[in-house]
């Protein structure tokens, strides 16, 4: 007769930008792993991931003037990013972030096939 009321799961779609500290480049492959870890553990998956490599800053942060820039777009649930952040914020080899929102509404369903394809 009635159908009981079940949470419909929103995924979202961001990109990351992070810089790792450039004496801690060797331990990126450990950083991306945990990221993906993390995304994973909230039904979300990593899309792409734009390893730029060692660039120098625009300042100097921590007194270096370079640092190993990493793009990655992934999507997740909508508390994703607070998950992320914190694990940017604690671990001292990642020494600037930014979370950025790409899409509100994203069914991974259609566009994950049409960006593995690309």
């Amino acid at each position: 007769m009635f159908e009981l009321w079940k949470p419909v799961k929103r995924f979202r779609k961001w990109e990351s930008l992070f810089i790792i500290h450039p004496e801690k480049v060797e331990e990126k492959d450990q950083i991306l792993e945990r990221i993906k870890q993390i995304v994973e553990a909230k039904e979300g998956e990593v899309l792409k991931i734009d390893e730029w490599g060692l660039r120098k800053l625009a300042y100097p942060i921590q007194k270096k003037k370079q640092g190993y820039y990493v793009l990655i777009e992934f999507y997740g649930l909508a508390d994703l990013p607070k998950d992320l952040e914190k694990f940017f914020r604690i671990d001292e080899r990642i020494i600037r972030f930014i979370i950025v929102k790409l899409e509100d509404r994203f069914s991974p369903t259609e566009k994950d096939v049409e960006a593995k394809q690309v």
